[in-house]
């Protein structure tokens, strides 16, 4: 079903041309800011994997991976959802010591996505993972985690603005936290996107904490795979999006679940199941690293910062004819 919805009176603030090049700055100038903030190191990662490793990102448990098989090694490949769990035993496998981690481009496509003006069924995000001491598994180091990451989306920002002073796009450096359970006391009556609306437009950037997990009203404020967040010490990171006027996740992050919450999570969420899977097995004996890690949208930090209507403005996809009619309409591009 398309959702697609076109402000009134949009105009793109750049050319076609010019948004390409911007693209190419924005991406260049942000991963070289998070890497130094966060002390990561690129590597090359998969664009899909062996289902039998357990090693595919479950998401929130419904979507379909698209899978084809390999005639030449005899078995079935799942092009990934993303790269929560990879990357964790791309760390043990690299040996990377507390306090340094890795990042890399990771592309996916997501089959089941409704297409609307945030959502493509093509996902490019920074995925990355940074491995971290038992005593780093706290709130506190969560949250300085998160300012970091605020801090050099906004330096990326202030980068482009000075580029191209048309946009005017400046993104804020400070950001709110408040726990999902608060969330839901303080809008009671709201759905949990619409909680996330109000939040955000009243404070520009916050990070809502603690996703998984049912809340007082017997329902989690969104799902979450249980095998890589601890669901008590993660979080979505959203920024008001005036364009659209709309909440847009930029990032989905946390530190990862150790031995004993990846075993009371999988029986939370009825995943036993997966017990004997190699990563699984892994974690609970104790053999892969403690770590933080998440995802950071590329695509939709185009979209904030070149204050674009339509994520396809910024990456290229396949779109309904609707969404198409739409755009041409309203004289917007797709790439």
């Amino acid at each position: 079903m398309n959702h697609t919805v076109i402000p009134a009176h949009y105009e793109p603030k750049l050319s076609l041309y010019e948004t390409q090049a911007a693209i190419s700055l924005i991406k260049r100038t942000f991963q070289d800011h998070l890497s130094m903030a966060l002390n990561l190191k690129r590597v090359s990662a998969p664009l899909f994997v062996d289902p039998a490793t357990g090693l595919n990102d479950d998401l929130n448990g419904v979507e379909r991976p698209v899978s084809f098989d390999i005639p030449a090694a005899q078995m079935e490949a799942q092009v990934v959802h993303s790269l929560a769990k990879w990357k964790r035993m791309a760390l043990y496998r690299y040996d990377i010591h507390p306090g340094k981690g890795i990042y890399t481009d990771m592309n996916a496509i997501r089959r089941d996505e409704e297409l609307d003006n945030l959502h493509s069924i093509y996902v490019d995000q920074w995925d990355w993972e940074r491995v971290i001491t038992r005593e780093m598994r706290t709130e506190h180091f969560l949250k300085s985690t998160v300012r970091d990451i605020v801090q050099c989306i906004s330096d990326a920002s202030l980068i482009v603005n000075g580029r191209y002073p048309k946009l005017r796009t400046q993104l804020p450096g400070k950001v709110t936290f408040i726990t999902s359970e608060e969330l839901l006391q303080r809008y009671p009556d709201k759905t949990p996107k619409e909680r996330e609306y109000l939040i955000t437009k009243e404070y520009s950037v916050v990070f809502i904490m603690g996703i998984g997990h049912k809340l007082s009203n017997g329902k989690p404020h969104d799902g979450r795979a249980p095998d890589y967040d601890d669901w008590n010490l993660n979080g979505d990171l959203f920024y008001y999006c005036p364009t659209l006027d709309c909440a847009m996740e930029v990032s989905s992050m946390g530190i990862r679940v150790d031995s004993k919450t990846l075993d009371e999570q999988l029986t939370l969420a009825n995943c036993d199941h997966r017990r004997s899977l190699t990563y699984h097995k892994m974690l609970l004996d104790g053999e892969l690293p403690l770590t933080i890690g998440g995802g950071i949208g590329q695509s939709r930090l185009c979209m904030l910062m070149l204050g674009k209507a339509h994520i396809g403005e910024v990456q290229s996809s396949i779109w309904d004819g609707d969404t198409q009619r739409k755009c041409r309409e309203a004289g917007i591009t797709l790439l």
